[in-house]
């Protein structure tokens, strides 16, 4: 048991960063052409992350078994952990200290976990609300913030334990929000919505490939979407699903993603080589291309190492 543990601890950590790591410089080849648009794909980049993060944080805690084990682990290294199965509904409580153990960022706040006595999180459909209360990231590179407040919805669509993934045919999770208040670093709130899922599957090793479920006007597979910091509406697509492979060492290996803000675009599109052909696990880096389209339809293309 402790070695599972272990293991999905390192997933949960591995599967952030490698959304992080792949995607923090592409506003770097359109902020002098469109600024807002790069900060905006900063910003959706940065809070998907820290709600990915969380994501894999509680499916660590609700597939680690006794109250116990959870205590005496400390499977969140910048977290303590509270558990009430007495209530009804049932809670567990994250409060993030503060630590930045992982390195790139520090998170403060309390996320709550509660479910209806009796729920278990193997059984198909079963169901988790998801309370962000001023959880607040800070990513040291530049110090830059966000605060994150409301409610989340985690479905085991399939039912399943990913303990047992490689004896099963998939397992599939969504992550549902009719509204986040997301609060930013020059003191903008905005609301945003989330509809995303996740695909479980087992190729020598565990294959996790992330969708947007959503459509919003002629958008579809929409994973976030709202408004951004400068009040424009903007919709953030995966419109090829972004592939984790173990047996690529937990590498995001393809897929694409499209922000929109008004008329302006930018699309990244994963697991390439450095001429824009697609690669399986290169001993070296990966590249995404980036492609930026502005109002006038004039674009510019860069491909970017992860």
């Amino acid at each position: 048991m402790k070695q599972n543990r272990w293991f999905l601890r390192v997933l949960s950590f591995a599967l952030l960063l490698s959304f992080i790591a792949c995607k923090k410089d592409n506003h770097s080849a359109t902020e002098k052409d469109d600024p807002e648009v790069s900060v905006h794909s900063d910003d959706e980049l940065f809070f998907t992350s820290e709600i990915d993060g969380v994501f894999y944080d509680a499916n660590l805690l609700l597939e680690a078994g006794s109250v116990s084990a959870r205590h005496q682990d400390n499977i969140i290294c910048d977290a303590t952990i509270a558990v009430d199965q007495l209530s009804n509904p049932q809670t567990i409580t994250i409060t993030y200290d503060g630590a930045g153990c992982i390195g790139t960022r520090s998170r403060e706040g309390v996320v709550v976990l509660s479910a209806p006595q009796g729920m278990q999180w193997k059984n198909a459909g079963a169901a988790v609300k998801v309370e962000f209360k001023d959880l607040k990231i800070t990513r040291k590179s530049d110090k830059k913030s966000i605060a994150i407040n409301g409610e989340q919805t985690y479905t085991n669509t399939s039912g399943g334990l990913l303990l047992k993934l490689a004896t099963l045919e998939s397992i599939t999770h969504t992550v549902t929000s009719s509204g986040l208040s997301v609060t930013f670093n020059n003191g903008s709130k905005r609301n945003w919505q989330v509809a995303q899922q996740r695909v479980f599957t087992y190729d020598n090793g565990i294959v996790v490939a992330v969708s947007g479920t959503h459509a919003e006007g002629n958008n579809t597979q929409v994973a976030v979407w709202g408004t951004n910091r400068f009040g424009a509406a903007f919709t953030s697509a995966i419109t090829d699903p972004l592939v984790i492979r173990q047996d690529c060492n937990f590498r995001l290996t393809g897929g694409a993603v499209k922000h929109t803000v008004g008329s302006a675009t930018a699309t990244a599109v994963f697991g390439l080589d450095a001429s824009g052909n697609p690669v399986s696990c290169p001993s070296g880096n990966y590249y995404y291309k980036l492609v930026w389209t502005g109002p006038n339809g004039n674009s510019i293309t860069a491909m970017v190492a992860y």
